[in-house]
């Protein structure tokens, strides 16, 4: 595995910029390195448009979020296919607090004083997660990629119910801050799995229909209820 520092990677880029003579496997070795880094930067994308929309546009935060759900998956995938950590080490993270985390809780936020409240405890649990949950092979507690895609899911397939997100996100952050352990999810590296993946970005892409969200929250909800006969050899 490729991990390289903030500074090298610029450095590194300012080199090959800046070489005229750059030859071919010059530049895919950069690709190959720093696909993963042009994921997580879609994700936080995702994410930072996604909290935009959500000032008027409750449904398109939504979607926004469920692609950097997507996005954050195949950014892990590409980096173990091509064998090459992210070279901005905490990009990822910083994706994942931006999408799962502040984009997320907006979903959540009105003018009541209770659902802000809500929010802010949303996006705590979300920050504890991403800075406790390194342990090798495992997670302990639930990831926040999941939460995130339950609450979207939900608040497309009921229109919004206030009363049904509230239930859910308090579920979501005793999940997310629980000593649970779960599995990697290595069933996505499987070629068998990859289709059903490949046929859920088919449907956000080409519609907004109720099935497209379903598929989302019984993928999350699965991960959630059955870890190890699913999503792991072994947990």
């Amino acid at each position: 595995m490729i991990l390289l520092t903030p500074s090298s990677f610029f450095q590194y880029t300012n080199k090959l910029l800046l070489n005229d003579h750059a030859t071919g496997p010059q530049i895919k070795e950069f690709a190959r390195k720093n696909a993963a880094n042009a994921l997580s930067m879609a994700n936080m994308v995702m994410g930072m448009a996604s909290i935009l929309s959500s000032l008027n546009h409750h449904h398109a935060a939504c979607w926004l979020v469920l692609i950097g759900y997507l996005l954050d998956l195949a950014d892990g995938a590409v980096a173990r296919r091509l064998n090459a950590c992210s070279a901005l080490a905490k990009l990822d993270d910083f994706a994942d607090f931006t999408t799962f985390g502040i984009a997320t809780s907006l979903l959540l936020r009105t003018s009541d004083m209770m659902d802000n409240i809500l929010c802010v405890c949303y996006v705590l649990s979300v920050f504890v997660r991403l800075c406790f949950f390194s342990i090798p092979f495992m997670y302990r507690g639930l990831p926040c990629i999941y939460s995130s895609a339950i609450l979207a899911s939900a608040s497309l397939l009921s229109g919004g119910n206030l009363a049904m997100l509230r239930v859910i996100a308090v579920a979501m952050i005793l999940f997310m801050i629980s000593q649970n352990f779960y599995p990697h999810d290595k069933v996505l590296e499987s070629e068998t799995w990859k289709k059903v993946v490949y046929a859920g970005v088919v449907m956000v892409f080409c519609s907004s229909f109720p099935p497209a969200c379903v598929y989302y929250l019984l993928w999350s909800v699965s991960y959630i209820l059955f870890p190890a006969s699913l999503w792991s050899s072994k947990i």
